[in-house]
């Protein structure tokens, strides 16, 4: 028997409803979130990482009913009102982090709720943040790359912790 469930995605609000066991990573999906990507469903690979009240979570290790009342930021929702990328994202593009894009958004959402805590993180802190997000494509050095000209960015645009789009 299916449950409403009721929380903010992406700045609006949103009911979905789910059967009890269906996790937010597939419920995210059949809502036509599509940057949510399944892959292991396992919690190692880090594809579906979403941030959940600041922090990054993993929508296949979370049951939909889970988010009930909480806010949950995909990558659809870093994108301006505009269509303009978050830097976050333009500094993954700018800095070739992106090759097959499969992982790029659990990146991404990885590393903005990281900024958010950490706007001028060292090498080592960024390596242990995306510790939970694998890409089999680029190599970690342009995704490193990019996460240090993002925090650049949002420090050059004044953004403080807790304080990033």
């Amino acid at each position: 028997m299916k449950r409403d469930v009721h929380f903010i995605l992406n700045g609006r609000p949103v009911t979905f409803s789910v059967e009890p066991r269906t996790t937010l990573l597939r419920a995210l999906r059949e809502y036509g979130v599509t940057s949510v990507k399944r892959g292991c469903e396992e919690g190692e690979c880090g594809t579906c990482t979403v941030v959940i009240d600041d922090l990054a979570q993993k929508s296949c290790m979370i049951l939909a009913l889970e988010a009930e009342g909480k806010s949950v930021l995909t990558v659809e929702g870093l994108v301006g009102p505009k269509g303009e990328l978050h830097p976050i994202q333009r500094a993954f593009v700018d800095e070739g982090a992106i090759q097959c894009g499969f992982c790029t958004p659990g990146m991404i959402m990885s590393a903005y709720a990281f900024l958010r805590k950490n706007p001028d993180p060292t090498e080592e802190e960024i390596r242990v943040a995306l510790a939970g997000n694998l890409c089999r494509c680029t190599g970690y050095i342009p995704i490193f790359r990019a996460v240090r000209k993002a925090a650049a960015a949002l420090r050059e645009l004044g953004h403080t912790p807790g304080g990033v789009r």
